[in-house]
């Protein structure tokens, strides 16, 4: 699992988070001032990459917290499967690496999917995700 360690307080809003080894993406930051005995606190609310699932979490803002190391590349569509649900067949451009993916909706990346078109993915702690068609 890549991660680097940094502060509470140093987040800000479009950055990355692990919350309970998954990866989020933070979608707001409130930072309150200390008390007269207390710390700072940081209120993180974070959507989830991979499952969309929403998380908020208090921390202290001086507290170490995870960030996951994001991997972007580019593959390349070279099959669509006739199963249910369809299985994209792609091949990495930089190491020509080939693996599979479960067909994402269309909606997300504005057009069809199909043969030869490039696609943009994300390597989040060993795990694959579709983002974008290039």
């Amino acid at each position: 699992m890549s991660h680097k360690v940094v502060e509470a307080g140093s987040l800000k809003v479009g950055r990355y988070l692990i919350i309970e080894e998954e990866a989020y993406r933070i979608v707001s930051i409130e930072k309150s001032k200390s008390g007269k005995h207390g710390h700072a606190k940081a209120r993180i609310t974070a959507v989830g990459v991979f499952d969309g699932s929403k998380k908020s979490i208090v921390l202290p803002t001086d507290t170490k917290v995870d960030s996951p190391v994001i991997d972007k590349r580019v593959a390349q569509v070279n099959y669509i499967t006739d199963a249910t649900p369809p299985v994209l067949g792609l091949m990495d451009m930089e190491s020509y690496e080939s693996f599979e993916e479960p067909m994402p909706s269309e909606q997300a990346f504005e057009g069809k999917i199909e043969q030869g078109i490039q696609l943009e993915y994300w390597i989040v702690m060993g795990r694959k995700k579709l983002i974008r068609r290039r």
